[in-house]
């Protein structure tokens, strides 16, 4: 049976640690920045690890 592809979309979004935890970033911090605060800028630029329930369901599209 072929290999599976991971799923391009959560790929670019997502990355794995070598602890097997993910990192993902903060929403809201791509673009129109200047009219949000700038303790809501400060924080987003910040990664943050995802929850263990979303963490289980994007690991089978991953690969």
């Amino acid at each position: 049976m072929p290999k599976q592809k991971s799923h391009g979309g959560i790929s670019k979004k997502i990355k794995v640690r070598n602890s097997g935890s993910t990192k993902i970033g903060h929403v809201g911090a791509n673009h129109n920045t200047g009219k949000k605060g700038t303790d809501f800028n400060r924080r987003a630029r910040k990664v943050t690890a995802l929850s263990k329930g979303d963490a289980n369901r994007y690991k089978g599209l991953l690969g």
